[in-house]
């Protein structure tokens, strides 16, 4: 029977030590320490991708705050009809500073941009979000 080599260490480039920072900071470490616990085989490279190319080569840029990167990605995946990842930014965004009227404006110019239906869709997420959420 053949022995199994050991893994190298992996090295982490500073986009992904930098993504992981923020991650953490911005979706909170129980959560983000919760995705690399349960991927697999299968989704951890995806993971690491977001991680490295989301987080770390975008939102860890520096240029724009991050409460501007949090209202751009709100009204992004609204337009996108992504209700998971949304629900995910309103948490995050809530924790993070953005205030419930500005949640309010960012969908109603998604109305204006992306039609009714995406501004709809966010609105009843965000009241559900906002429900379990304490001002």
């Amino acid at each position: 029977m053949a022995k199994s080599a050991k893994k190298a260490p992996v090295r982490r480039s500073k986009a992904y030590i930098e993504g992981l920072k923020i991650r953490r900071r911005w979706l909170g470490k129980t959560y983000v320490d919760k995705a690399f616990r349960d991927a697999d085989d299968f989704t951890i490279d995806l993971q690491h991708y977001v991680t490295e190319h989301g987080w770390g080569a975008s939102w860890a840029r520096g240029v724009l705050p991050l409460k501007t990167r949090s209202i751009m990605n709100l009204a992004m995946i609204s337009a996108l009809n992504r209700p998971h990842e949304l629900e995910l930014h309103l948490r995050a965004a809530l924790r993070n500073g953005i205030t419930r009227t500005e949640i309010k404006e960012i969908f109603i110019h998604v109305a204006t941009y992306c039609g009714a239906p995406a501004a709809l869709d966010s609105f009843r997420i965000a009241q559900k979000v906002l429900a379990e959420t304490p001002r």
